[in-house]
């Protein structure tokens, strides 16, 4: 059968949705490796997935890009331009030679990258592979800097810099969107009317079993007659004391509701008997149980809680948040509060608002739902890369030839 190697950044998220497309193929007698952080992927793939360890210089936390000093207080073209210059560029740096090492010795047919990491894309058209960029969250899709010129050059710039350094100035493609092909874990539901190419795949996201945890205690959940999750995502630790303080002062004695609270960080204080503090939760299966969620609008919690068809409360603090919580409200499925300014009252309407059964928030929840059910997912995902297979596309397979014949002109002969 086929080789597939998927190129995956130190970020929960980001490696997730690839998981369930990687078991899809795997079952269908397809061989896949992994380049990227090893214990992540073990952990979120299993114990036996093949990984190319492609990590950062220093040991990475679930989150890496806290480690490279992002602070609460960064948002808007600041964190923006943070990320990329002191995160992702030097991520790809790093990870490029790895990933053209892991090309050299899995010789992949369809090198699968996320979008962010660059180099995977890259090194992949440098070396003359089909590759896909892996879309783990809409915002790329609708082009978030069209409004923004100068900081969109600074950003070509960058990337062509790197393109230099690292594929020593092969190719001209957009490093996160393939012209192969874009799996895109999202459906029009969610993302809107924006017009799309053709080579974007919506394939709905990437949901996969995992075990409710047994240290949970779910007969806490049995007693409510509704519950409500909270959860900011562990990237957003350093930010989410005053927000998780106020959202839990919110729930606390609200009648027939218990609250599931994420708190990794520990910064809540003081709580009621109906609020359950975990510094971790398995939001998974706990969705399954819930009947409103808020969050930061990160595009994975928004997804699996969009799947379970449960309306959201989102407050996004930076990055693609601003854009998924504007995809929420705009769809009908939620309520957006500025994080800065969500205070106990606020939060406590706002929760009031989507449990509110007349309003429809839950009614286009669950449609979101359906469209996310009905475009496939995972198997949708592996039938849009093994279709590629079949493209007369011709390209060099490396094997135990050097690395610098897989950069020559493919011959069409």
């Amino acid at each position: 059968m086929s080789r597939f190697l998927f190129v995956v950044p130190p970020l929960v998220g980001h490696i997730n949705p690839a998981v369930g497309t990687a078991a899809v193929l795997a079952t269908r007698g397809h061989d896949i490796a992994w380049a990227g952080p090893a214990d992540l992927v073990h952990r979120l793939a299993g114990p036996d997935a093949r990984v190319f360890p492609c990590v950062l210089p220093e040991p990475e936390p679930e989150n890496a890009e806290k480690s490279v000093g992002r602070t609460a207080d960064l948002k808007g073209p600041a964190a923006f331009h943070f990320l990329w210059e002191r995160f992702l560029i030097p991520l790809a740096d790093h990870m490029a030679p790895r990933i053209r090492a892991a090309i050299q010795e899995f010789d992949p047919d369809i090198v699968i990258a996320d979008q962010q990491t660059v180099a995977g894309g890259m090194v992949a058209e440098s070396l003359g592979l089909t590759w896909v960029t892996s879309a783990t969250t809409s915002a790329e899709l609708v082009d978030p800097l069209a409004g923004m010129p100068k900081v969109a050059a600074w950003l070509d710039g960058l990337i062509e810099a790197l393109r230099g350094r690292i594929a020593d100035g092969r190719g001209t493609a957009d490093p996160r969107m393939s012209p192969h092909g874009v799996i895109a874990y999202t459906t029009s539901a969610l993302l809107g009317s924006a017009p799309l190419p053709e080579h974007v795949w919506l394939v709905g996201p990437s949901v996969t079993d995992r075990p409710a945890a047994a240290d949970f205690p779910w007969e806490w959940l049995e007693a409510a007659e509704r519950t409500v999750l909270v959860s900011l995502g562990t990237a957003n630790a350093d930010a989410s004391g005053p927000f998780l303080n106020a959202a839990v002062r919110a729930l606390s004695g609200m009648p027939g509701i218990r609250a599931v609270v994420a708190d990794p960080a520990g910064t809540v204080t003081e709580a009621g008997e109906n609020i359950l503090l975990r510094p971790h939760v398995p939001q998974l299966p706990l969705l399954a149980r819930v009947d409103a969620v808020v969050c930061h609008a990160g595009h994975n919690t928004v997804c699996e809680a969009l799947w379970h068809g449960v309306p959201l409360v989102v407050a996004p603090i930076r990055d693609d948040q601003p854009i998924v919580a504007g995809q929420v409200t705009a769809a009908g499925a939620g309520v957006r509060l500025r994080f800065g300014r969500a205070d106990a009252r606020r939060i406590a309407d706002a929760v009031g608002m989507v449990l509110d059964e007349a309003a429809g928030y839950h009614d286009a929840a669950h449609a979101i739902g359906l469209s996310f059910r009905e475009a496939g997912g995972s198997e949708a995902a592996a039938d849009r890369l093994e279709g590629l297979l079949s493209r007369p596309e011709p390209h060099f397979r490396g094997g135990a030839r050097g690395a610098g014949e897989r950069g020559q002109e493919p011959d069409d002969g």
